[in-house]
């Protein structure tokens, strides 16, 4: 179940389940997307979101009854990024169990990261999220390391106390 008050962090790795070529049939479906305009002010038509965040917030929002006052708050509550933030750093995450590829497709199913078609539609920036997420996730297993020395030096002094 997807909880509208949590964020959605790692926006670049959720899968697409493809049959025939995986990513390229994705592209050519999103290219046809992005043909979609207004003919007379395409300033005014479909804003065509090439983030892997905007992607998933657009592909949420179509099953969300967002024209009700109802489905506006659930889509004004969810909040999406590609990795994760400063502020969702330190909390807890959760990983939803019916949502993991190895329990939604068989196991010899081609698909598609919805990264790599991001990029393929013209999104710069793959890199520099893979880069801060290294970055991010030395300083936590530092922190991490850190964490648990100081948990065992309270134990050994807590049971030297103790005895």
């Amino acid at each position: 179940m997807f909880l509208f008050g949590t964020p959605l962090l790692y926006c670049f790795v959720p899968v697409v389940s493809s049959s025939v070529f995986a990513v390229e049939r994705n592209s050519i479906k999103f290219h046809s997307f992005l043909r979609k305009r207004v003919n007379t002010n395409p300033k005014q038509g479909p804003f065509h979101h090439r983030a892997p965040a905007m992607i998933m917030y657009r592909v949420i929002r179509g099953m969300v009854p967002h024209k009700t006052a109802r489905g506006e708050a659930a889509l004004a509550r969810l909040k999406v990024f590609e990795g994760i933030p400063d502020e969702y750093q330190k909390v807890k995450r959760m990983v939803v169990p019916d949502a993991l590829r190895a329990t939604r497709l068989r196991p010899n199913r081609r698909y598609c990261v919805i990264s790599d078609l991001a990029t393929r539609v013209g999104w710069k920036h793959g890199d520099l999220i893979v880069k801060m997420e290294d970055a991010r996730r030395a300083k936590s297993a530092e922190f991490y390391a850190e964490k648990k020395a100081k948990t065992a030096a309270h134990a050994a002094a807590k049971a030297a106390v103790s005895a």
